[in-house]
């Protein structure tokens, strides 16, 4: 049973219609106690649902269009409210079981596609479990681990990714060279990043996690789901009086958000 005493209640994110309803089926006959499972078919409409209806465990297909499983995670930890304990995670993936390795660090469990009977036991059984322990606090502290867990995923080294000191930045119709010891922060934007700098702007057509993975010689340190900033030109920090940080970056004359999921990192030692 859930936290609240009441059926678990499940979201299914995944992109192929004939697994998600396979899935959904059996895993009502592995869970006969379920309650609510409902089911989406990409990223930000599992973004949104998980939100607004704060079930107990998420099923995340890892590869969705929009967002992937993992960007769906990072999206619901960071806005997750507060006062919900936070989701349970399971990956669902057609990696071998080699590949997906890391995954069990971020989640409770993962399910290869398709999903077996006796596999997906397994995976309700550890679900039934930690429900039954989890306790009913506040999910800020638990949110921020899950964040890390999934940081740590995302950052995984790519095996044979090009290593970058200069970033090729469009800018208009001019192309920006930009040395990565000069980047203040990267902002994530649909399809794009935003390259930010004291001289100004540029974009790169490329995920946040991609570009991050190939800059060299620069320590980013993320303090939102979608930014990354320098941490040679983080100054300073301050909380607003509902608990918000924005962050002062030297160079930048605005202030950047810092999201709920990263408040621990500007907390006084």
């Amino acid at each position: 049973m859930s936290d609240q005493g009441v059926r678990p209640r499940v979201l299914v994110a995944e992109d192929e219609p004939l697994l998600a309803g396979a899935l959904e089926r059996a895993l009502r006959e592995a869970w006969p106690e379920l309650g609510t499972v409902e089911v989406v078919h990409d990223g930000p409409a599992a973004v949104e649902r998980a939100l607004a209806q704060t079930p107990d465990v998420l099923f995340l297909d890892i590869r969705m269009p929009g967002q992937d499983g993992i960007e769906v995670a990072e999206a619901v930890a960071d806005d997750w409210p507060a006062e919900r304990p936070a989701p349970l995670l399971v990956f669902v993936t057609a990696y071998d079981e080699f590949a997906v390795a890391a995954f069990e660090k971020a989640a409770v469990d993962y399910v290869l596609k398709p999903a077996t009977a006796e596999r997906l036991a397994v995976t309700v059984g550890r679900l039934r479990e930690r429900l039954a322990t989890r306790a009913a606090l506040p999910a800020t502290g638990e949110l921020a681990a899950l964040f890390a867990r999934l940081q740590s995923l995302s950052a995984a080294p790519q095996v044979g990714l090009e290593r970058v000191r200069i970033i090729r930045a469009s800018a208009g119709n001019t192309v920006r060279m930009i040395p990565v010891q000069e980047v203040i922060c990267l902002e994530a934007a649909d399809k794009y990043v935003t390259v930010v700098t004291a001289d100004g702007e540029g974009l790169v057509r490329m995920s946040l996690r991609d570009l991050a993975a190939r800059l060299e010689g620069i320590e980013l340190v993320q303090v939102h789901r979608g930014t990354l900033v320098n941490a040679a030109c983080m100054a300073s920090a301050t909380r607003d009086e509902m608990g918000h940080y924005a962050l002062k970056l030297r160079g930048l004359e605005r202030p950047v958000k810092v999201s709920r999921a990263f408040a621990h990192l500007f907390r006084p030692m």
